[in-house]
């Protein structure tokens, strides 16, 4: 056994533990949480503000399933990761952040980076907040949260460990045994799917209502993505569907029976009225999925989650199943017929219903669908999008169909600006040599635009697709529905091109659509990311 100073046991334990990468930025009070990460053989990318240290852990986590892990300082460092914690817990993502603390904080006063209570300040925005006061406190905390990260619902969890401590000599943290942090696949109820397959079969018009639950990972033990199981379902049931914005991807765009991720348009209230059962499956039905009070059912609705809270939420489900969505769907496959069922509702009438969404979207925020179909025309289909608070991406969530689920991620919950860049970053380090791209507005991009020196640092070749339309045009569209005379909504942007440029980026503008669709292509093969300014000029 090898003793070593706690903050340095800290960093080989979680590589023994699967850790690979950690996000962050050292400092005074945990620069022994740094002695040992290259000895432990971690890599350490250096973010340029807390903030975008706690998005790439994200957007690292949202790659790759496993969870996201920053270092920050006290203080201060705590205070700025907060918002991505916020973010990770609205969308139910694995971040790890472990922070330094002061040693005494109640009888001293005016010491660097205090804080009055920082421990229930992260609580605030996080699954759990707590302090280790030991070493073997630490080693199991640590455990914890990586076990909980695998059995429960994904949160983002909190430990800070005090300065003294951490440059304290202690033991390695205990070896990891058989078993421990085992995915416990979140049981199916007792009594199976009590019945729920023959009121399918019965059902005149099924509806199902796909969610973020179930947008990633593999299904059965085949290892096939859920997305193909999702597809049979439909296909052997003649159900229709709806997908959350976070389950964009489960549903092909080919299929007739889908309505795609539209479920936030009003007129979905009185389609879902229409269907004598419903079945919501890994979804919170939050307001930032429906946009309003209620779903609109009438009939029955049957909600599984893994998560007991959604189950008693007010929507106030018939039937309740707490089960990992994917088993559900696979334990539901099993009961159908293998041969294609008769659709229920009418094909041509879904068609024309999306249609008619689309033509909503275009309306309301005007030329922006153009040019998601030509990015869409020409983007990889293994391409993974992370996208900001920005009228180009409300638009985009609806329109673009993508190809495989858990392949688009946006700041859906807490809805904070700056998420892109940084989360981009991070899914570019979990997928390296895969395509990674970066959707931004000219507003959000400046909350955390000085990322652009981590990933010209980290060589990452990833288009950044800037939408530029010199305002708050959202918040502008705002006031002027609320009859508000716009104000605060124009501010004073930089040349964005020369300011990419100054961090060692490459930057263009594209003039037109096929222009755009090269640059895209081009940026993809640069050894740096690539910054591409498009304006609402490009749509004509």
């Amino acid at each position: 056994m090898t003793t070593r100073p706690l903050g340095a046991q800290i960093s080989h334990m979680l590589k023994s533990r699967g850790v690979d990468t950690i996000f962050g930025i050292p400092g005074v009070h945990n620069v022994e949480m740094y002695r040992g990460i290259e000895e432990a053989g971690i890599r350490h990318v250096l973010a340029r503000h807390e903030q975008g240290a706690g998005f790439m852990a994200d957007g690292y986590a949202r790659a790759t399933g496993k969870p996201g892990v920053a270092y920050v300082i006290t203080g201060p460092g705590l205070c700025n990761i907060m918002t991505p914690m916020g973010q990770a817990y609205s969308d139910s993502v694995s971040v790890l952040v472990l922070s330094s603390c002061l040693d005494e904080a109640a009888a001293r006063r005016g010491q660097l980076h205090q804080m009055l209570d920082q421990e229930a300040a992260a609580a605030t925005v996080c699954d759990w907040s707590v302090e280790a006061r030991s070493a073997e406190a630490a080693y199991t905390l640590v455990d914890r949260a990586l076990t909980e990260f695998q059995t429960q619902r994904a949160r983002p969890k909190h430990i800070q460990v005090p300065i003294a401590l951490l440059g304290s000599a202690a033991d390695p943290a205990p070896a990891l045994r058989p078993g421990d942090h085992a995915v416990s696949g979140g049981q199916m109820v007792p009594f199976g799917l009590s019945g729920l397959d023959e009121d399918l079969a019965k059902s005149r018009k099924p509806l199902f209502i796909f969610g973020g639950g179930l947008a990633s990972g593999s299904a059965g033990d085949t290892g096939l993505s859920t997305e193909v199981y999702v597809r049979d379902l439909l296909r052997r049931s003649g159900a229709a569907a709806f997908t959350t914005y976070a389950g964009c991807g489960l549903l092909s765009p080919e299929d007739p029976l889908s309505f795609g991720c539209y479920i936030g348009r009003p007129e979905s209230a009185k389609i879902i009225a229409e269907s004598d059962l419903v079945i919501a499956i890994g979804t919170e039905l939050s307001e930032c999925d429906l946009w309003r009070n209620t779903l609109g059912h009438e009939a029955t609705l049957v909600r599984v989650d893994i998560d007991p809270e959604v189950l008693a939420d007010e929507h106030r489900a018939d039937i309740t199943f707490q089960s990992d969505g994917v088993q559900f769907v696979d334990a539901l496959l099993q009961s159908l017929p293998a041969e294609t069922a008769t659709p229920k509702w009418e094909t041509d009438k879904i068609a024309a219903v999306r249609a008619r969404f689309r033509a909503e979207t275009d309306a309301e925020r005007p030329g922006i669908a153009d040019i998601c179909d030509a990015l869409r025309a020409v983007m990889p289909e293994d391409a993974m999008i992370y996208s900001d608070m920005t009228q180009f991406a409300y638009v985009a969530k609806e329109v673009w169909d993508m190809p495989h689920a858990g392949h688009w991620h946006h700041p859906t919950g807490f809805g904070t600006l700056g998420y892109a860049l940084p989360a981009a970053i991070g899914g570019a380090v979990a997928r390296p040599g895969l395509p990674t791209v970066c959707i931004a507005g000219d507003y959000g991009f400046q909350y955390t635009i000085q990322e652009l020196g981590t990933a010209v640092e980290l060589g990452l070749p990833m288009p950044i697709l800037l939408w530029d339309n010199a305002k708050l045009k959202e918040i502008e569209d705002c006031m002027v529905a609320s009859q508000i005379a716009p104000n605060a909504v124009v501010a004073h942007n930089p040349d964005f091109g020369k300011l990419a440029e100054a961090y060692g980026a490459l930057a263009c503008e594209p003039g037109s659509l096929e222009a755009l669709q090269e640059a895209l292509l081009a940026a993809f093969d640069a050894d740096r990311p690539t910054l591409i300014r498009m304006t609402p000029a490009l749509s004509g």
